[in-house]
Parts: C-alpha cells; sequence; structure tokens
C-alpha cells in the first residue's frame, strides 16, 4: 500500500512537471530584441526619447545622428508625412514617433507597405509625452504608408482634454 502511494506520488510529480517544464523554457529564454535602426538630429531631445520608448518595448535601437532627410528620401518616405526622426524595422520604415504597439502589430501583420508614420511631432505621443508638456495629449493618426504614396489611418490616438 505505502508503495502504491509514492510510485502515485512520483507519477503526479513527473505529470506536473513535465506540464510546467515548458514554461519554465520559455521564462528562462527571453525574446530576441527585435533590431530597429534610427537617423536622427544628435541634438534631438524627443528622438532620445522615442528611442528610449522603443527600448523599453523590446526593440534594440541603432542610432545614427546624421539627421533623417537623406533616410527618409531614401525610404521612399514623402515630405508631408515628415517628423524628427526616421527608422527601419523589419523592411518597414517608421517615420516620427510611431507608438512601439502599433510597431508591434506591423511585424505581426505584416502588410504590403512602405511603413509606418506619425506626422509632425503631436504632443502626447512616445517621445513628445514628456514633463515638460504637462500631461497634455493631442489627438494623432499613425499612418500606414502605401507602395503608391497614399495613406490611410492605421490607427487613431484620441488626446485628452486638459
Amino acid at each position: 500500500m505505502i508503495g502504491a502511494v509514492i510510485s502515485r506520488r512520483r507519477a503526479v510529480g513527473a505529470a506536473l512537471m513535465l506540464a510546467c517544464a515548458p514554461g519554465v523554457a520559455l521564462a528562462a529564454s527571453p525574446a530576441k530584441a527585435v533590431p530597429v535602426e534610427v537617423w536622427k538630429d544628435p541634438e534631438c531631445g524627443c528622438c532620445k526619447d522615442w528611442i528610449a520608448h522603443m527600448e523599453a518595448n523590446g526593440f534594440k535601437v541603432k542610432v545614427n545622428d546624421t539627421g533623417n532627410n537623406a533616410a527618409r528620401a531614401r525610404l521612399g518616405i514623402d515630405k508631408k508625412h515628415g517628423s524628427c526622426h526616421t527608422a527601419v524595422v523589419g523592411g518597414y520604415a517608421l517615420e516620427g514617433h510611431v507608438p512601439a504597439r502599433e510597431v508591434k502589430r506591423l511585424l505581426a501583420e505584416k502588410p504590403a507597405a512602405v511603413g509606418l508614420a506619425v506626422p509632425g511631432m503631436p504632443v502626447g505621443s512616445p517621445g513628445m509625452d514628456g514633463a515638460v508638456y504637462k500631461g497634455r495629449k493631442d489627438s494623432f493618426d499613425v499612418l500606414l504608408l502605401a507602395k503608391d504614396g497614399t495613406s490611410k489611418v492605421y490607427q487613431r490616438y484620441e488626446g485628452k482634454k486638459s
């Protein structure tokens, strides 16, 4: 009788270990950071804040402090969609203060597109949300840039009235 209890305990313990093993393996091996390359002005503070936002969301960022006009042109981003920094991730262009959430969505959905843009520098977007803005958040759109030069709203972010 005692041997049967020990065998049952061992069997249950072994089953629990097997059930937990995949979770333990996943927890022990963190996901590989997705590389992003950014072109920006060396003095731009909001660009540095956007980079910090991306890094906090699992991206590994390489920075080129050379300005972004040449990169924007090379990647086929129209000036009307311009902002203070340009980036490349997973073969897609990013222009401006694109939230990491939308970058992750883009990489998961893989649309046939040039990339994403947040034209201008809307207050409240990642990198434009520092203490100096006192919690102000303006509405802004994340645009999906098509290869034919058109764009459409990919995600709308509603502001908050102070």
